[in-house]
């Protein structure tokens, strides 16, 4: 096996260093699956939805991941001390208040817990504080005006970092509908760093992050930008996430799974969960271009 590694290693430094291109088919073997957890709730009001799967087999399966349906999946606000049962319909767990009423309140921990094949998982994450967007203002640009050649309406979101602290946030956009995401830009305060921009209007280069640069929006059409506040965890789980999704190159890092915070606290458990519990404040605004 090591002999197998370095001729790989060898084999992709030569290609690295020639013109020439040769298609080199692995035998990747398969590997044990996983149970894998998707759960993010948040302070919006109405249903709340859990996702949970089994990973695929192999490395270069691109088959969609098998749903499970058999598990027990329960919600508690530890600062309220109220549980939650969610229920599985239609390739999802999900809980519903009712109405526009929400299960997600700023400052409190919650904890998930998951039954499975007789061993139980737990996560815990807090909703953090997240600030209110101002407004969404946009201009034209003409293809010779943009960076990007692309001629259409620019987008940019105006909102102010809440000061005191290191914040953590999602910033996502959507066109039309919120069902088509746009771009997903991520921000430490009204910037990049902890401790650097602590209470600051957010940076150009996020505001700019709603619009994205090869597609933008056109006469007509609705922005939606939404902020999501993230505890430090689930920052640092995302960001994990990323450099493993753009992870290339010679020197790659090697691929691996991301390190859960659904932990197995059954006496004796043997299985092992994937994936992520988060939770989250979100704002919303609006723009029609017109």
């Amino acid at each position: 096996m090591k002999n197998i590694r370095f001729a790989i290693l060898i084999t992709l430094a030569a290609a690295g260093f020639t013109a020439c291109e040769d298609t080199i088919d692995l035998q990747v073997p398969n590997g044990k699956t996983y149970p894998v957890l998707d759960a993010w709730i948040t302070t919006e009001g109405g249903p709340q939805s859990i996702r949970l799967t089994q990973s695929v087999t192999s490395y270069t399966n691109n088959t969609p991941a098998p749903v499970l349906s058999d598990a027990t999946i329960t919600l508690q606000d530890l600062t309220d001390a109220k549980t939650y049962n969610f229920a599985f319909s239609n390739g999802a767990y999900t809980y519903d208040p009712g109405g526009d009423l929400s299960i997600g309140k700023v400052g409190h921990v919650y904890k998930l817990t998951v039954l499975y094949k007789g061993e139980t998982f737990e996560a815990t994450d807090t909703i953090k504080r997240v600030p209110e967007i101002d407004s969404i203002t946009y201009e034209f640009k003409k293809a010779d005006e943009s960076t990007s050649g692309e001629e259409g309406y620019y987008a940019y979101m105006n909102a102010k970092d809440l000061a005191g602290g290191n914040d953590y946030y999602w910033i996502r956009s959507y066109r039309n509908d919120r069902q088509h995401r746009n771009t997903d830009v991520y921000a430490i305060n009204g910037a990049y760093n902890d401790d650097v921009a602590d209470g600051w209007v957010f940076i150009q280069p996020i505001k700019e992050g709603i619009t994205d640069d090869d597609k933008p929006y056109q006469k007509g059409e609705k922005v939606i930008a939404r902020i999501a506040s993230l505890s430090h965890p689930s920052y640092y789980f995302i960001q994990q996430v990323i450099d493993q999704l753009n992870s290339g190159g010679l020197f790659a890092k090697v691929l691996e799974n991301v390190k859960p915070n659904i932990v197995n606290v059954t006496n004796g458990g043997q299985q092992k969960m994937l994936g992520w519990f988060g939770a989250s404040a979100v704002s919303f605004k609006e723009k029609d271009i017109q």
